[in-house]
This record gives C-alpha cells, structure tokens and sequence, in this order.
C-alpha cells in the first residue's frame, strides 16, 4: 500500500506532498483507523529519566507547527518531536525549497524556518490528545541578530517548558544565516547558560526539570566536538542530538537537485552523522545522552547509531521514503541494545 501512496507523492512537488501526506495520516487519525493500521514496537527505554515505549523517534522539521502530533502518534513512534519553531511567525526561504535526490534517497532542504510562531505552536501542543513523549525543538527568527539570539531562545524556552517532556536548542540548521556559529565556544556558552540558569527558575515554577538536548551539526572537526562536549557538560545539558543536515555533497555528486543550497538529508549523511555521534560519545560524560539521527533508512542503521552510542535513534527521510514500517523495523533492531533498556 505505501508503495502506491509513495509513488503517486514522488511525482508532485516535494513540498505539495509532504503537506498532503500530512493531511491524510490526519484524516485517518480522524476517522480512528490509524493507530490500527500500523505495528507498535513495545521496547521501553529510560533516557534523560524519561520512560520510552521504545528507541526510535521522529526527528523535528516533518511538523514545525505542532499541527499533526495526534496523527503521527498512531505510527508507533517510541517519541515525537516538533518544530523548529521562532517567537515569531515568518514564511521561510522562497519556494521551491524541498528537492528529491530519490536515487540516494536523500533529500536538500533550504526551509528556513519556516513556521507559525511559537504560540501557535503552544496552542496546539495544549489540544493534544497523544500522550507520548514530546520534545519540542526551538530556534531564532531569522532577522534577530546572533547578538540577541539568545532573547529568542529564552522566549521559545519560557513558553514550550510547561508542554514539553524535552527541549532541543536547534543551532544546527544550515538554512538560516549565521545559525551555526552559535556552536562556536563563546556564543555556545552564553546561550547554555542562559538556558541552564532559566531552567532553575522554570522547575521551581513548573514543578519539574525538563531535559534540554542541544542539536549539532554534522561539518563538524574534532576540536568543535571537543568544544561542544565541554559546553554541554559544563552548563548540565541532558542530551545531544547528532546530527542535523550537511552542507556537504558526498555521495550525491552528479544527481539531480544535488547543486541545490541547503542542508542534504538521507542515506548519504549516515557515515558522517555516525562518526560525530561516535565522537561524541568519546567525549562526552556518561551520564549525558546520545540521540542519533541521520541517514537511517533500515533497522541495521538505527542499530548502527546504537553501536556508536547513540541511547535514542530518529527517523525523518528514511521514514519519507521508506514509510512507517520503518518505524518497527528500527524499534525492533535497536530494541534491548540501548544503554537505558
């Protein structure tokens, strides 16, 4: 069945199917077929003292918004996480901004961002009738300089903390201008900080502490990771996600969309994520978690970020291209080998 779904999608616009596909697991969330339509993988895992269902999860960007939570709850995700959401509503990048290289079953994105705001996300994530784990994923608008970028993520903070079971600070993206040189020593600091000090207050209000896991990229040296590992460990971050997309173009040289700008997403990026995952797992205490993501399109790729550390696995353009079954698929081959299991 997928098949035929995926390729009646893959002949429209990237960006056109991805919203219908988003409209028709709604549709069939709607009409209660669809948590029995799909395999749920019972392999509870505790990380950042948070209970799993199992290992393997939806990585943010699939809905920024918050609109689809319920629907995407009836695939068997072990967790779901949404955004990148900004203080402020704004459109993104010009379209067209989503570009198949279906043959490396990749996909470039230069989205930016795009999204309604982080009310509005709020006002959704409150309606929601999924109660599985939720982490909401946060960023700054596009327009607010990196000298005030940490305002922006204090604003995203101090609205979602109430709603969220984590937080993932995005300064990983490479679609907005400047973003990842938030991952530099200094402005990484400052904003951990700002983060961590807020938090104090948040739990003492909200009466609970909410992990926070700091998404990186993956053009990263060893000195960068070095780097990271110490701010993440030094301002008591929960967890890392490793990684986001590449700049780089390995492996999809030659194809189609592969000159497209923006972040490459899919089987290419599995080697590169993997090995930063890998080092940061070297570096970084035990006691801080590892969610890999990247290039996972098989239950053996998921297993393989598990090999290099990884205590959560997620999914977001294998699952496009592969569909929900990998979903079981990877929650079965992970299952029992995650460190929290």
């Amino acid at each position: 069945m997928f098949g035929l779904v995926r390729k009646a999608l893959f002949q429209l616009p990237a960006e056109k199917a991805h919203e219908l596909a988003l409209e028709g697991l709604a549709r069939g969330h709607a009409l209660g077929v669809g948590r029995r339509l799909y395999p749920r993988v019972k392999a509870p895992v505790t990380v950042m003292g948070l209970e799993f269902p199992n290992a393997v999860g939806l990585a943010a960007g699939l809905d920024k918004n918050g609109d689809y939570i319920d629907a995407l709850g009836d695939l068997g995700f072990g967790f779901i996480e949404v955004g990148t959401v900004t203080p402020r509503p704004q459109p993104g990048n010009p379209k067209p901004r989503i570009f198949r290289v279906e043959s490396a079953g990749a996909i470039i994105n230069r989205l930016g961002f795009n999204n309604k705001g982080v009310d509005h996300l709020v006002s959704q994530v409150s309606r929601r009738t999924y109660d599985g784990i939720l982490g909401i994923n946060i960023g700054k608008n596009f327009d607010t300089p990196n000298e005030k970028a940490v305002d922006d993520y204090l604003a995203c903070f101090e609205k979602v903390y109430a709603h969220a079971d984590y937080i993932t600070v995005n300064i990983s993206s490479p679609n907005t201008r400047g973003l990842r040189d938030l991952q530099g020593e200094e402005a990484l600091n400052r904003l951990l900080r700002a983060l961590s000090n807020r938090r104090r207050d948040l739990a003492d209000d909200v009466g609970r502490r909410v992990p926070i896991a700091v998404k990186v990229a993956p053009d990263l040296d060893s000195e960068a990771i070095t780097a990271i590992a110490a701010a993440v460990s030094r301002h008591r971050m929960d967890a890392v996600i490793a990684t986001n997309t590449t700049i780089s173009r390995d492996g999809v040289q030659g194809l189609p969309n592969a000159e497209e700008t923006g972040g490459l997403s899919g089987r290419p990026l599995l080697e590169a994520s993997t090995k930063v995952l890998a080092s940061l797992r070297a570096v970084l205490p035990d006691d801080i978690a590892l969610i890999g993501v990247g290039g996972v399109a098989s239950g053996a790729d998921a297993a393989r970020k598990v090999d290099a550390g990884a205590d959560l696995v997620q999914v977001y353009t294998g699952f496009v291209h592969q569909g929900p079954a990998l979903i079981a698929d990877a929650a079965r081959a992970v299952a029992g080998k995650t460190a929290g299991a």
